[in-house]
């Protein structure tokens, strides 16, 4: 049985996650607005605190403000859910992420296999949301996105396998561990996972150039065009917490993780991660959206043999 000191120690974990994706996901939006105006050549949010940097804050007022429009018609208790769907799994994929040597809510056996089931869910609740709202172009968002996220979730978790093969463990700290004097990234084989995985990851959280359960041009605004107010900002909040988690999950496996000379090892992590998400957001501001057919074909003929091939080869050398 949990003890009271065990249950307030949950609530305070509970809390410090829930403000850390807060304010990181401001935070996220935040740059990406500067690191696609610069990419622009202007200087996006400038107006509201120094450089624009609490445009965010200013929205988040503006969001919690607005009113909360039910479509008519609409599947009221799928329609509710679905944010919430979403944005769960985000949360609890904060259980397993090493931030630091000690700095980890739980370090478990399976952490990688966790991770890989958390992936899966979040199809549901854009599902719901396209299917609830009664929007034809919300359902059509809704399938697009399940379409999608199935397809790109095969060579991502292939890449997480031989992750996991070569440290011989699913534990994300003993994975970590596994690349003390040699990170991942610089085995070829290794390299060729990351690709894969950054790629594959990049589709599972709907981003340019895998935007197409959202496509402004053709959808509105895709599963999420019914939603207003704090519901949409859910949206908003799971879409940047899903960006820095796969980050987060890349700079773990590939980069050796909170590892590094003189540094903290929390401050080793969060600037591979962050390294991360501006490479992201370089590819989003740089590369148009591909057709639905290019999309798929890319998955299924490309990422998914070169994934098969190369869990052959790491399974290969490792037996030498």
């Amino acid at each position: 049985m949990l003890s009271i000191l065990d249950i307030i120690w949950v609530l305070v974990i509970g809390i410090i996650v829930l403000g850390f994706i807060a304010v990181s996901a401001m935070f996220l939006i935040w740059w990406e607005r500067k690191v696609s105006a610069h990419i622009q050549s202007r200087y996006g949010p400038m107006r509201v605190g120094w450089h624009g940097v609490l445009q965010s804050v200013a929205d988040a007022v503006k969001l919690l403000l607005k009113e909360n429009i039910v479509p008519a018609g609409a599947d009221k208790l799928v329609w509710w859910l679905a944010p919430f769907i979403v944005v769960v799994p985000s949360v609890m994929a904060f259980v397993v992420i090493p931030f630091g040597k000690n700095l980890i809510v739980k370090d478990l056996n399976v952490g990688a296999l966790y991770l890989m089931a958390l992936s899966s869910v979040c199809v549901i609740g854009i599902f719901m949301a396209g299917w609830g709202s009664n929007n034809k172009y919300s359902l059509i968002g809704g399938m697009r996105s399940a379409a999608q996220i199935i397809s790109y979730e095969i060579p991502l978790i292939l890449s997480m396998i031989i992750v996991s093969m070569q440290a011989s463990s699913l534990s994300m700290q003993k994975i970590v561990a596994a690349q003390a004097g040699y990170w991942n990234i610089l085995h070829p084989n290794m390299a060729l996972a990351f690709i894969v995985y950054i790629i594959s990851a990049t589709a599972e959280v709907n981003r340019v150039p895998f935007d197409i359960p959202e496509a402004e041009s053709e959808l509105v605004a895709g599963f999420h065009t019914e939603y207003s107010g704090m519901k949409f900002a859910m949206f908003f909040i799971g879409e940047y917490t899903n960006l820095f988690i796969i980050s987060a999950i890349a700079a773990t496996l590939f980069f050796g993780g909170w590892q590094g000379p003189v540094l903290p090892g929390a401050v080793w992590f969060l600037i591979k991660t962050y390294g991360i998400v501006f490479v992201l957001m370089w590819v989003r501001w740089t590369f148009p959206r591909l057709r639905v057919d290019q999309l798929m074909g890319f998955a299924w003929k490309v990422l998914t043999p070169v994934s098969f091939f190369n869990l052959a080869v790491t399974g290969w050398l490792l037996l030498k």
